[in-house]
């Protein structure tokens, strides 16, 4: 947050006047003459939201710290790559699986397979945390990658009830060929005078780097995995048929 001599000035102007314990913490650190001359900054403990809705452990050794360049992890808060990266993971927003019927959802019929597709380009999805402040420069990137397509039936008057598909990278985007695959759900009783809830889901593999660029080698400990749902209610008709 400062330069030493900026940490002078705020300490003089935040600290003018106050009570015990601020007033003994200000003499302490103009005691220790804020570093002046020293390499290095003062860092300041900060809420971990905006609206100050989540506790903050603030003690009278710690409400700044002084960080010479011979010391890269602050204690004990120290700004790390890890933590841009869950920063960065809890703002990633996953899109919702673009999926389509074939026949169409409000078609479907009793014995005929459903194909299910993907109706539009899919593509990773990265977020990027990052901070370039007084020097300190330190970015993280996570990215999520769809890896599979789960479709569940809605009714365990199908078969299967449900099912699930590999997406595979093709031409810049994620696709899932279903067209001859074997676990297309099928209808074998009609919905009658209702529907049934479709429901179709994306698992995404999240990895993250410790720079701005998603494609960088991705780093350890892992992120868990996330997961986007999409529901439809579904209406299956029964084509009746008479043999002579």
């Amino acid at each position: 947050m400062y330069t030493p001599k900026e940490y002078e000035d705020f300490i003089k102007s935040a600290y003018k006047g106050a009570g015990e314990p601020a007033a003994s913490y200000a003499k302490k650190r103009a005691d220790e003459d804020y570093h002046k001359g020293d390499k290095g900054l003062w860092w300041q403990v900060k809420f971990r939201n905006d609206n100050f809705t989540e506790a903050c452990p603030v003690t009278t050794d710690n409400w700044e710290i002084w960080v010479p360049p011979a010391q890269p992890k602050p204690e004990p808060h120290q700004l790390t790559p890890e933590i841009l990266s869950e920063l960065a993971y809890n703002s990633t927003k996953l899109p919702t699986p673009p999926v389509e019927l074939s026949p169409r959802a409000d078609r479907l019929i009793v014995n005929l397979g459903t194909r299910v597709k993907l109706k539009s380009d899919f593509d990773r999805v990265w977020t990027t945390a990052s901070i370039n402040y007084k020097g300190v420069q330190m970015a993280a990137t996570t990215v999520a990658t769809p890896v599979a397509l789960k479709v569940e039936a809605g009714t365990a008057d199908a078969d299967p009830q449900a099912c699930s598909y590999d997406l595979v990278e093709s031409k810049g985007s994620y696709v899932v060929d279903s067209t001859d695959a074997a676990c297309n759900i099928t209808y074998r009783r009609s919905s009658g005078t209702g529907t049934y809830p479709f429901k179709a889901s994306i698992t995404w593999k999240v990895t993250w780097t410790n720079s701005a660029d998603p494609d960088g080698v991705p780093q350890q400990p892992a992120l868990p995995d996330g997961l986007s749902t999409y529901e439809q209610n579904v209406t299956v008709k029964e084509i009746q048929a008479v043999n002579r």
